[in-house]
């Protein structure tokens, strides 16, 4: 399908949206995610009430979504798509949008202005700048060390400290920052590295701000969940059929979505609740059901099904036994470690995944899910597994995520993970492909990867008979083949006894 040079460009009347008065919302990481999820619901709260709740976008570093978003009056179409067919809506709630790397002190200035009332973050867990082993901000990466000398800030860390920093300095209003990237507890997160941030610059530099930050500073916790895979030329042409309108920065989302939320906003907040956003107390709880149950066993359906070659989600849940790996390693393995929240049916919630993952429309690819695995996996694993060990039990199938994800970004010497593997991209993909060069076999890898790097944790380091576990999976994997590792793992799996809640567990 080709897009017919007689179209028009989609632009601001191709929406019945209304328009935002001005702008309440400073976004950074204008992606796909946040175009098909916050800026939607945004939509929805405009649409109820109108007012200045309007996002001003900030790109990290590429000029491809701002460039196009310009030139089509900041409109894009949100296809919501699933095996009945494909929806279009466009959203309409953005005022502005430029890219951070060419004016950093422009994304300080807006942080200062006292119109901004809340700044959103879909930056990825990559974007925080903080040092895994420690939790606190990384005090080695060149990049913090430039912002806190005083240059022109390019760490969202920094951009966040000098940006309040400037606003206490003019006496400014109130206002929120609220993650929306699947860290724990995102909101105190991000709050720890500002505040470590503004301590740490030289002469008590960064006191005024520390004060602004206790009285007029906020940092509400939010999870977010929508399936949002990445835009494709035949997507594009087909949107573009659709409108009647040539639009190059649509965004592909599944139809399910959701958004929890900590009701705790310094200078107000639009009515997300419009868009069907909740508002809970309960967020640490919502946190624990999306990345333990969904990204968890998302993960290992990706690992899996790349290395037998599929290329998309819902290929790789119908092939053989991952389905029944993923159903094994969610029941048995990240139930227990979740306290859902209230009113949420666990397994109506269980049955909305399975269908999600088999949204063959939608299209999410293998590579797209397994990628940062380093940074991914571990939100997602090390609190499980601990659980499921401190009660005697083995988790088989967290094991083989691990394995997984070895075997696809760090595959052993002669072993071929295939293309869709060879597709994943990590920020660490080098260094354990070096670890993964010289290793003797899977259990001196996965010796050198967790326990010696550390790279899901410090306690899970030291679990000796965990790390052997996922080195016998390796080789397993290399020597016979990845269904022989899942109909190993499932069969464990299935004659081990499990407690069924986490008190159980303690």
């Amino acid at each position: 399908m080709t897009i017919s040079d007689d179209l028009p460009r989609l632009g601001r009347s191709a929406s019945d949206a209304p328009a935002p008065s001005g702008a309440g919302i400073l976004h950074l990481g204008l992606g796909s995610f946040h175009r098909a999820h916050q800026a939607v619901y945004t939509a929805a709260a405009l649409e109820r009430d109108g007012g200045d709740w309007g996002i001003v976008g900030v790109a990290s570093r590429s000029r491809s979504v701002v460039d196009a978003m310009h030139a089509q009056d900041l409109r894009y179409t949100v296809a919501t798509i699933s095996p009945n067919g494909t929806r279009l809506s466009i959203p309409g709630a953005h005022t502005d949008a430029y890219v951070a790397a060419d004016d950093p002190q422009r994304v300080v200035r807006h942080l200062a202005d006292d119109g901004i009332r809340v700044v959103t973050l879909t930056v990825t867990e990559n974007g925080y700048s903080y040092a895994p082993a420690s939790q606190r901000l990384d005090l080695d990466d060149p990049l913090v060390r430039a912002d806190l000398a005083g240059e022109a800030p390019r760490t969202t860390i920094g951009q966040l400290a000098r940006g309040l920093q400037l606003r206490a300095s003019r006496g400014g209003a109130p206002v929120s920052v609220l993650s929306c990237d699947n860290l724990a507890a995102n909101g105190s997160h991000t709050e720890k590295l500002v505040r470590e941030f503004l301590a740490e610059l030289p002469s008590g530099e960064g006191a005024e701000a520390l004060a602004f930050l206790d009285a007029s500073v906020s940092f509400p916790s939010s999870m977010v969940d929508r399936i949002v895979p990445a835009t494709t030329d035949r997507l594009r042409a087909e949107v573009s059929v659709l409108l009647g309108a040539i639009d190059e920065v649509p965004v592909p989302a599944e139809p399910f979505t959701m958004w929890a939320i900590e009701d705790r906003f310094a200078g107000g907040r639009p009515a997300w609740e419009a868009g069907g956003a909740v508002f809970t107390d309960e967020v640490g709880r919502y946190e624990q059901l999306k990345v333990r149950l969904l990204n968890g066993t998302h993960s290992l359906i990706a690992y899996l099904g790349a290395l037998r070659g599929a290329a998309t989600i819902p290929d790789a849940i119908a092939a053989g036994g991952i389905e029944a790996a993923a159903r094994a390693v969610l029941r048995g393995e990240y139930e227990p470690s979740v306290q859902v929240p209230s009113g949420v049916d666990v397994r109506e919630y269980e049955r909305q995944l399975f269908e999600r993952w088999g949204n063959s429309a939608l299209g999410h690819r293998t590579s797209q899910v397994g990628s940062d695995g380093s940074v991914k996996l571990r939100q997602r694993i090390p609190e499980p597994a601990l659980l499921a060990l401190a009660s005697g039990r083995m988790p088989h199938l967290i094991a083989l995520t691990v394995a997984g994800y070895l075997s696809c970004i760090a595959p052993l010497p002669g072993f071929d993970a295939g293309p869709h593997a060879e597709a994943m991209t990590d920020a660490a993909q080098h260094r354990l492909a070096e670890l993964a060069a010289t290793a003797s076999g899977g259990r001196d890898l996965a010796s050198r990867v967790i326990a010696e790097r550390q790279l899901f944790g410090e306690q899970l380091a030291a679990e000796t008979a965990f790390i052997d576990r996922v080195g016998d999976l390796v080789d397993t994997i290399a020597r016979h083949g990845v269904d022989a590792a899942i109909d190993e793992c499932v069969g464990a799996s299935a004659g081990a006894a499990r407690p069924t809640t986490e008190t159980e567990l303690r």
